[in-house]
Order: structure tokens, then sequence, then C-alpha cells
């Protein structure tokens, strides 16, 4: 018995060392990513502003957003659930619900192109946040990573990451780590007033020496990085 308690614990310590640490509870986000047809996207719009409400009752929406910069037609919506379980019952729900199937789902789908899902973690450093008010717009910003996961790249990451918060010109909401989809990606979400104040923000940003330092350490674990301009839906839970 001692020899497997030593076995077991020996492999605890190896993921930990391999991955990093993690958020201590099993809540993770999906994050679903819709590419919609362009002749269609004022549709999909606005029966998603419409019916979302009936999504929304089975399960806590982070946010919905629509690209404005960086894609073109595509919807992004995040959701949490309290584990793998919740999930599944979440989507037994929805299957079986009438109003949500005839309403949406059989309308929407003749809409969509592409759709894309990940299950992602909050970096354990990282509470899910909120704007300091309603309006505004919405960076995300994936950065894909070397492999290793937050045992390599988490400390510097992180210090990049603050270095932009202690800045002051933006507002952080979250910041996640896949489990399923595209591995070793990390999606960080940032609140801003407007473009213009984004704009503004990063010039000063550029200039600031603790911030060019933090994000150069930072990049010798980055393989690629890319981000969108997104634009909250009426129906978003984040506005």
């Amino acid at each position: 018995m001692a020899t497997k308690a030593r076995c077991a614990m020996l492999e605890r310590v190896l993921a930990f060392l391999a991955t990093g640490p993690r958020q201590d509870n099993s809540v993770f986000y999906e994050i679903r990513t819709y590419d919609i047809k362009p002749s269609k996207m004022k549709e999909f719009v606005e029966m998603a502003n419409k019916y979302f409400h009936l999504r929304s009752a089975h399960s806590e929406m982070v946010g919905i957003w629509s690209a404005e910069l960086g894609a073109m037609n595509k919807v992004v919506h995040v959701w949490k659930y309290d584990n793998f379980a919740h999930r599944a019952a979440v989507r037994h729900a929805l299957a079986n619900d009438k109003d949500w199937q005839g309403k949406f789902i059989s309308p929407a789908l003749p809409l969509i192109e592409k759709q894309h899902n990940e299950v992602a973690y909050l970096v354990p450093w990282c509470q899910l946040g909120k704007p300091p008010k309603d309006g505004g717009v919405y960076e995300w910003v994936t950065f894909q990573m070397k492999p290793g996961g937050p045992a390599l790249w988490g400390e510097a990451f992180q210090a990049a990451i603050n270095a932009h918060i202690n800045t002051g010109y933006t507002k952080l909401i979250g910041v996640f780590h896949t489990e399923y989809g595209f591995l070793n990606t990390v999606h960080v979400i940032w609140w801003n007033e407007s473009p213009d104040h984004r704009a503004a923000g990063r010039h000063r940003a550029h200039e600031d020496a603790r911030v060019v330092a933090a994000v150069r350490d930072s990049v010798r674990f980055l393989e690629s990085q890319q981000n969108m301009l997104l634009m909250p839906l009426p129906c978003s839970s984040l506005k």
C-alpha cells in the first residue's frame, strides 16, 4: 500500500511539473466559434438577440460577441460549466428543449458555415473579471504557446499580462488555457472603452520599459498569436 501511495504521489508531482498549477476546482469554459455566411450575418445576430435567453436559461453565459476587426462574419460565445457531467446534462436538456430547437437551432443552422469549440480553464492566477461599465469593446488575443504548459511559460506569461494591466489602459477579463481543441493555446480577453482608447494605450505601453522587458521575456515561449476586436451582442452577459 505504501508503494502504491508513493507511486500515486509521484504521478501527481510529474503531472504538475508537466503542465503547471491549475484552478483547484472542476469549473471549465466552453468557447464556441461560429463562422456565419456573409449574407446571413445580420439575420443570425437578430435571431441570437431574440432567442439566446432560451439558451442561457440552461447554463451560465459568459458572453457573446461578433468580430469587428481581425475576422469577419464570426461569432464567439463562452459558457461556464461546473464539470463535464454538468455540460452533458445541459446538452441533453437543450436537445429536448422544443422552444430552443424550433425557434433558434433549426432556422440558425442554415446560416452557419462552420463551427468550432474548445474547452478551457482559467489559469490559476486569474479570476473572471467584468468591465467597469457597460459599453466599450473587447479584444480577444490568442497565443499559440510552445508545448509544455504553464510549467514552462506560466511565470513569464503572467509577468507580461501584469505589465499590461499595470499601465492602466485596459481591463483584464480572463486568461484561458485550452484542454480540448487547439492545445497549448491561451486566450486572453481584454476590455477597452473604445478602439481609439485601446490604440492610444497600446502606443503608451510600447514605450513603457517594463512592458517591453516582460514581453521580450515571454515571446521566447510563443509560436504565434492573433487577435480580434469584438463587439458584444445586446443579449451578451458581458456588455
